[in-house]
C-alpha cells in the first residue's frame, strides 16, 4: 500500500515526531510505501512555553519526510493536499494530540481522493489543559477520518461520546530507537552522577498535569527520607516558572535529595537516563497513556505511576512496580514498598507485559483495522 503520515516528524523533537518516524519505519519494513508530510510551522509561539520546537542532527535514515503543513496556513493544506492527491494513497494516518492542529490536519484529510482510507491515531481526544475552541475543533478533526485507534480505554471512551464513527483499542507500542540499555556506571558516569546511589527517575516535559509538585511533596517526608542511598532525579524541560518548585526542591528535606537536569533531553542521551536509573516514576494527575512508561518498559525498569487515564492498564499493580492515587500520601506509601523491594523482583514480569507491545503487533492489528473502514 502507499501510506501518508501526517504530523510531527523531523526536523521537530520530542515523542509525537519519535512516534511518527517509528511507525513509518516499520510500515516500511512490512513492505509498504510511506511518506511523511510534516509541519513548516507546527506551534505558533503563544501555543509553545519551551525553549526550541527543533533538534540537533541529521535527518532519519531511510524515511521520506517533506515539510509542507503550516498549521495555521490554509493555503499549505490545499498545496498538501494536492500533492498527495497527485501520489494516490491508500491510507492517510494523522495522529491528534491537540484539538487546534485538527483544523489543518483535518483539513488536508479533507481534500483527499475519496478512495484514501483515512485513520487517526489518538493521544488525546480531551486535552490535558483546556483551551477556548477545543470542542469545535476536535469535532472538525473527527470529521475527516473515517475512524481511530486510541491507545487507553480512557480515550475510546471520550472517542465514544463524541462521535459513532469505529474506534480500536490498541497499546502504545515501546520506545525501543533510543539504543539499547547501558551498563550502569556508564550510564551514571556519562551524567555525572554517584554510582552508590539508587535514583528514581522523573522524566520528561514538566507541565501541572504531571505532577512533579505531588512527588515533591511525597520526597520530603520521614517514611522516604529513611532511604538514604536514593535520591530523586528529575530531568526534563520546564514548560511552568521555576519558582512554582523552587520551595519544594530548595525544602530542607530535598535540597540534598534531588538532582534537577532542567532542560530537554535529545534522543542520544535517553538511554544514559533510564540506564542510570533504578525505577522510575510518574506521579501525573491526569493521563492518557504515556510514552515515558514504554521506554520504561523498553529499558526494563519497575514503575511507580498515579491512577489516572490508561496508566493503570499499562502498569499491572504489583507486578512491574504500583499504582497508587494522585496525592502525596499515596505516592509516599508506593515509592516506601518499591524501594524496600529488591530491583530485580520485578523483572521477570517487565519482560513478559514487553513484550505485549512490539511494533510489529501495533502495525498488523492497525492495517486490519484500516482494512474494515
Amino acid at each position: 500500500m502507499r501510506i501518508a503520515i501526517l504530523g510531527s516528524a523531523y526536523p521537530f523533537r520530542g515523542g509525537l515526531a519519535a512516534y511518527n518516524e517509528r511507525l513509518a519505519t516499520e510500515l516500511q519494513h512490512a513492505g509498504h510505501a510511506v511518506r511523511i508530510h510534516t509541519f513548516t510551522v507546527q506551534y505558533p509561539s503563544w501555543l509553545f512555553p519551551g525553549r526550541t520546537q527543533y533538534r540537533d542532527g541529521a535527518a532519519p535514515a531511510g524515511l521520506d519526510i517533506e515539510r509542507s503543513i503550516h498549521s495555521l496556513g490554509p493555503f499549505s493544506w490545499w498545496k498538501t493536499a494536492r500533492t498527495l492527491r497527485r501520489w494516490r494513497p491508500d491510507l492517510a494516518i494523522a495522529k491528534f494530540w491537540l484539538p487546534v492542529m485538527g483544523i489543518s490536519l483535518g483539513s488536508v484529510l479533507r481534500l483527499l481522493p475519496r478512495q484514501t482510507k483515512r485513520l487517526a491515531i489518538l493521544d488525546n481526544v480531551i486535552p490535558h489543559e483546556v483551551r477556548p475552541g477545543d470542542k469545535l475543533f476536535t469535532r472538525y478533526f473527527i470529521g475527516s477520518v473515517d475512524g481511530a485507534i486510541a491507545m487507553s480505554a480512557a480515550v475510546a471512551t471520550d472517542w465514544q461520546r463524541l462521535t459513532q464513527k469505529p474506534v480500536r483499542l490498541l497499546f502504545h507500542p515501546l520506545y525501543d530507537h533510543y539504543g539499547n540499555p547501558l551498563p550502569r556506571a556508564e550510564a551514571c558516569a556519562a551524567l555525572g552522577l554517584d554510582p552508590a546511589y539508587r535514583y528514581l527517575l522523573f522524566f520528561g516535559l514538566i507541565r501541572a498535569y504531571k505532577g512533579l509538585d505531588l512527588l515533591l511533596e511525597a520526597w520530603r517526608s520521614p517514611q522516604l527520607r529513611r532511604f538514604s542511598d536514593v535520591k530523586l532525579l528529575i530531568a526534563g524541560e520546564l514548560y511552568e516558572p521555576y519558582d512554582k518548585y523552587r520551595p519544594l526542591l530548595e525544602a530542607p528535606e530535598n535540597a540534598h535529595r534531588v538532582i534537577f537536569h532542567e532542560g530537554f533531553v535529545p534522543d542520544e542521551k535517553v538511554q544514559y537516563y533510564f540506564s542510570a536509573a533504578d525505577a522510575v516514576v510518574q506521579p501525573y494527575r491526569s493521563a492518557t497513556q504515556s510514552g515515558v512508561t514504554q521506554i520504561a518498559y523498553h529499558f526494563e525498569k519497575p514503575m511507580v505511576v498515579t491512577n489516572v487515564g490508561g496508566l493503570p492498564e499499562m502498569v499491572p499493580d504489583g507486578e512491574v512496580g504500583f499504582v497508587c492515587e494522585a496525592h502525596p500520601a499515596a505516592l509516599t506509601h508506593a515509592l516506601e514498598r518499591l524501594l524496600a523491594e529488591p530491583v530485580d523482583r520485578f523483572l521477570p514480569a517487565i519482560r513478559m507485559v514487553k513484550q505485549r507491545f512490539s511494533w510489529t503487533a501495533f502495525v498488523e492489528a492497525l492495517l486490519d483495522f484500516a482494512q474494515t473502514l
